[in-house]
């Protein structure tokens, strides 16, 4: 990624026999660079991984190997301590060691292979295997997970190439006998550049000049040119975005559209950018982590946001964000490691050096995250948005005052709603308990849920109360911290911000507290549109409930009078059941009680107009001010006035959003479980993130997280 293509066409090449040419140029030249023409001599060092490693996995692994089940007499031959400490081999030592005697060895219930295998060992492997073994018998790791180490340019005394690659070509061509071959024509020079660089041919008008010029400088500038052309990104973004598995829908049944495309530009404007490969990687696997964390860092986060996701009613979330997790360790191995991941999944890989464990550690740390929506407001749609909101506020006030008889309606209307507001007194709760998600009470006294949630969530709260109470409220509220604003956790397409609520008790101790006349503000059920009434939480039903689908991101609420009031100073429980068959519990709500006689109702002016009702502090013109808004917006005289205004509201830009990866609070990490042979339905022992020992490097602390 950091540095874009080399600035001229590799060469093929010939061989000094041109009756060998067209063979060689389809093969010969992917052989040779491989290094599969290998010819060793005496003077040479053994190279364990190019010449000995093939023999020992060809002819000796299937029985003498990582896979424990088939290994025969217990020998393991792929590692070198296993090896001496079993006396089959004896460094520096040809006559002392097993291994030279078995290989030798005439006696075919001695020799080694076994002749039933029919992996007989060529004179020349045997001979090499004598060499290795009295050169000392060193093993190497596999060159995949050595780190590179800059090697001299070979000097030549040809006037051919470039740069120092060419300089390895060449050295490579004439140890072999091949020489390079003629340069391309003009016009197929400018074809293979254009497709290599921006996927696209060039013009016919672009191939008659490069071709009358045809000159070094003007190669250059056709480089340079398609180097900083947008196409270039989207090119080669596409290369990475098939490995980022990059989809703008869900996948599985519904597969409903999602809003990944941020994450595409993101790509193309960092490769167009020709951001830093290494910057290039921490900002998907992390960018949210970054100190001070741009709209864009985030946006890179998307990487690990392309996993499927499956909407079916009759699924597990729990176990589909487990095959996500899945997802996540083999595309980060595919990706950046080049590695498969997915045997260890299930055991010990055996010709990979990653353990069962090590790869749970690697899940645990691509998996302790939460999958917020981002939302993407452009300065412009921030401007537009203040513009309108400033224009809604404008309109209300002309409204008011050019509307027969407003005064007068608000003044009456003013008493009686002063005279019903009931004044409530919002619940801290001494304890709260749930099946999964973690509860945390903010500064307002409202009930914030993070961590994972599930088809079935169960919100136990127990409080002690200093007065009387007869009745209940409670509030369900948006967060800019939840799906469509809120109030609901749930991430589904579709269901954005909508929650569920199924039973609502209330428990004197054990002894359940009888509702009575339950009230609401607003409910819908969004599949199907049918009502969602408030008598639905307490029918001992968990298909029906209580919901305020279509409503995301506004403020409802739903008050629960008791047939009987809980007295002071008692310990009681709320218990709220959200079952549905998808994810429904709530991501922010309110309790609040009032110890007022009567039936309090749901007031359709909403919590905070009740709450400067009940005080009666109506001098402050602020409040006056407030309370006329909402009067305009509620009350059902004023249809025609309410539509002026929503037309003018429909008008606000609706933000794009984007799927980003947040890391979970330290206090709140997610476990992750090492799953017997791979299965989400048995885990064992818990398992601390961490890289797998292969990657590891002592001079760097241990990661623990992203």
């Amino acid at each position: 990624m950091g540095g874009k293509v080399m600035n001229r066409e590799a060469p093929s090449m010939k061989r000094d026999s041109t009756s060998k040419t067209l063979n060689l140029k389809r093969s010969g030249i992917l052989a040779l660079l491989c290094g599969i023409f290998w010819h060793h001599s005496s003077a040479e060092a053994i190279d364990f991984n190019r010449e000995i490693r093939p023999i020992l996995a060809g002819k000796c692994f299937a029985c003498h190997g990582p896979d424990k089940e088939a290994r025969k007499a217990g020998l393991r031959l792929d590692r070198r301590e296993a090896v001496i400490e079993a006396d089959a081999l004896v460094p520096g030592k040809l006559m002392d060691s097993e291994l030279h005697h078995r290989i030798h060895s005439t006696d075919p219930d001695e020799v080694m292979p076994p002749p039933e295998t029919n992996q007989t060992l060529t004179p020349e492997e045997i001979d090499l295997l004598d060499q290795w073994i009295e050169a000392g018998a060193a093993y190497d790791r596999h060159w995949a997970f050595v780190s590179p180490q800059k090697t001299a340019v070979p000097s030549h005394g040809a006037r051919w190439g470039e740069n120092p690659i060419d300089a390895f070509l060449w050295q490579s061509m004439h140890k072999h006998g091949f020489e390079p071959s003629e340069p391309a024509p003009p016009h197929m020079l400018l074809r293979r550049l254009y497709l290599d660089l921006t996927g696209l041919p060039p013009a016919p008008e672009e191939v008659k000049a490069f071709v009358g010029e045809s000159s070094q400088e003007a190669y250059v500038r056709i480089v340079d040119r398609l180097l900083a052309s947008p196409a270039y990104g989207e090119k080669w973004g596409r290369e990475w975005l098939d490995i980022a598995r990059y989809a703008d829908t869900n996948g599985y049944e519904k597969d409903r559209p999602r809003s990944m495309w941020p994450y595409r530009d993101w790509v193309i404007r960092s490769l167009n950018a020709d951001m830093p490969f290494d910057q290039f990687t921490i900002e998907q696997l992390a960018g949210d982590m970054l100190p001070g964390a741009t709209q864009d860092q985030r946006i890179a986060t998307g990487f690990h946001r392309n996993t499927q996701l499956n909407e079916e009613g009759g699924i597990d979330p729990l176990e589909f964000r487990f095959y996500a997790a899945v997802d996540r360790v083999a595309t980060t191995g595919t990706a950046w490691m080049g590695l498969t991941t997915g045997c260890a999944q299930c055991h010990t890989h055996k010709y990979d050096p990653i353990t069962h464990e090590e790869y749970y550690g690697l899940m645990a740390l691509l998996d302790n995250v939460e999958e917020p929506d981002l939302i993407l407001e452009s300065s412009s749609q921030a401007a537009q948005r203040k513009q309108i909101e400033a224009a809604l506020e404008t309109e209300r006030v002309r409204l008011q005052e050019g509307t027969s008889g407003f005064e007068s309606a608000f003044t009456a209307w003013l008493k009686e709603a002063q005279e019903a507001a009931t004044q409530w007194t919002t619940l801290t709760p001494r304890e709260m308990k749930t099946n999964l998600p973690k509860l945390e009470v903010l500064e307002d006294g409202s009930i914030f849920s993070s961590g994972d949630v599930t088809k079935r969530d169960v919100f136990t709260l127990q409080f002690e109360n200093d007065t009387p109470i007869t009745a209940l409220r409670l509030e369900v509220l948006p967060d800019p911290r939840l799906p469509e604003q809120g109030p609901c956790r749930c991430y589904y397409e579709g269901r954005k911000g909508d929650f569920f609520l199924s039973e609502f008790q209330v428990f004197k101790g054990k002894e359940p507290m009888t509702i009575t006349q339950p009230s609401h503000t607003y409910g819908k059920i969004s599949i199907g549109g049918g009502s969602a009434d408030a008598n639905n939480v307490l029918d001992g039903d968990g298909s029906s409930g209580w919901s305020t689908a279509e409503q995301n991101g506004k403020e409802h609420h739903l008050v629960l009078p008791l047939k009987n009031p809980i007295p002071a100073k008692t310990h009681f429980t709320i218990e709220m059941l959200f079952e549905r068959h998808f994810v429904v519990s709530l991501g922010r709500f309110r309790l609040s009680a009032t110890s007022e006689t009567g039936t309090p109702i749901a007031k359709a002016h909403g919590t905070r107009a009740e709450a400067l009702l009940a005080a009666g502090k109506l001098d402050e013109p602020s409040a006056l001010s407030y309370l006329k808004d909402v009067f305009l917006e509620t009350d059902p005289r004023w249809k025609t006035q309410q539509q002026a205004l929503e037309k003018i509201r429909n008008q606000l830009p609706r933000p794009d959003h984007s799927l980003v990866m947040m890391e979970r609070p330290a206090d709140n990490p997610r476990p992750t479980y090492l799953r017997h042979r791979g299965e989400y339905l048995s885990p064992r022992n818990l398992i601390e993130p961490g890289l797998p020992k292969v990657f590891r490097d002592p001079a760097f602390p241990e990661p623990k997280d992203r």
